[in-house]
């Protein structure tokens, strides 16, 4: 049995299954109702119930004492019937608070000679609401700041998920690499950014990511299959050799399991035994699609690939409205 969520004032209709929360409904289906700790206590998720009943697994939510009876907190209540809502959704980015937290570096994973991956844990209790394709910031002790795309999908949100490249001469990254061990503690601020899916496009997608520009790439896509985006969307993943392709099994998954979705690896110096694509991942995309007018591109990485990015695919026909971009400004000033 579901159940029909309307929300006003968007107008927006989803259903909740069976004992699922009305938040985790939302998140799943693509429509951005706020939250903070999706626990009950921080009470960032309260709306207006206007009609239908709710219930809650567990007793009353902490956050909802002494809140009007018509409060809802849509984390934790699970309908009971078909119910309207009244509530704050996000639109833009800018409608997302930017915070700042600790988070305890839980596991490090070294994916090749030079990428790691890391997962953050939030306190316990905190969940960082985003947008698909935005990033952080880590905060160190002298107050500078070092930025790196988030790569979960925000349905996926236990933990954050960040590839980082070792950069030669980044004190931080040498740090990050050579220093730092699990459960040591950092400070954030998040999220950040105007890079995210565009869900509301009709538009054939095509994402061009330039070695961990793969990163944000990966959260995108990710939420676009779980909202069930059904456009096409083909991914072209930009890197020197093959052993640069530091999670090749993943994007190989996911064309088979998609119809809508294809992969492309193109490397520039490409390995004896490589029998893909080679060059400049920019020229594969060309060399592919002519006639970028109808398309949408996503394209994350270096800054000399996002330039000659940027002006191939507009002198082939792709409209700067429906280009975006994530510039990775590497070096140990940035990184």
């Amino acid at each position: 049995m579901s159940f029909k969520v309307h929300v006003e004032p968007s107008g927006h209709e989803f259903s909740v299954d069976a004992d699922e929360s009305i938040l985790d409904a939302a998140v799943r289906q693509g429509v951005n109702l706020t939250y903070g700790c999706r626990n009950g206590f921080c009470g960032e998720c309260k709306s207006t119930l206007l009609e239908g009943d709710v219930s809650y697994a567990g007793g009353t939510p902490p956050a909802l004492e002494d809140l009007p009876e018509n409060s809802c907190l849509t984390c934790k209540a699970i309908p009971s019937t078909d119910i309207r809502l009244e509530s704050k959704e996000i639109v833009e980015a800018a409608d997302i608070e930017i915070r700042e937290f600790p988070c305890r570096v839980d596991k490090i994973e070294h994916l090749n000679d030079d990428v790691i991956r890391l997962y953050l844990k939030l306190p316990e209790g905190e969940r960082l609401q985003f947008l698909a394709g935005q990033y952080l910031n880590f905060i160190l002790e002298d107050g500078s700041k070092r930025a790196f795309s988030i790569a979960n999908a925000p349905h996926n949100d236990d933990y954050i998920e960040l590839h980082i490249r070792h950069v030669a001469g980044g004190s931080f990254t040498d740090f990050l690499f050579d220093g730092m061990e699990e459960k040591s503690i950092l400070r954030l601020e998040a999220p950040l950014g105007s890079y995210f899916l565009r869900e509301e496009s009709s538009r054939p997608i095509i994402f061009m990511g330039g070695g961990t520009g793969f990163a944000p790439l990966k959260g995108i896509i990710e939420h676009a299959f779980e909202i069930g985006i059904d456009r096409p969307m083909h991914l072209y993943w930009g890197v020197r050799a093959k052993q640069d392709l530091y999670l090749p099994e993943m994007p190989e998954a996911w064309a088979r399991e998609h119809a809508n979705f294809s992969y492309t690896p193109v490397l520039s110096e490409p390995d004896s035994d490589w029998e893909g694509k080679n060059g400049w991942v920019h020229d594969q995309v060309i060399s592919d699609n002519p006639d970028l007018s109808g398309h949408e591109v996503y394209m994350s990485g270096p800054p000399p690939m996002i330039k000659a990015g940027k002006d191939t695919f507009l002198a082939h026909g792709l409209s700067e409205e429906h280009l975006f971009s994530d510039s990775f400004e590497y070096g140990a000033a940035a990184k």
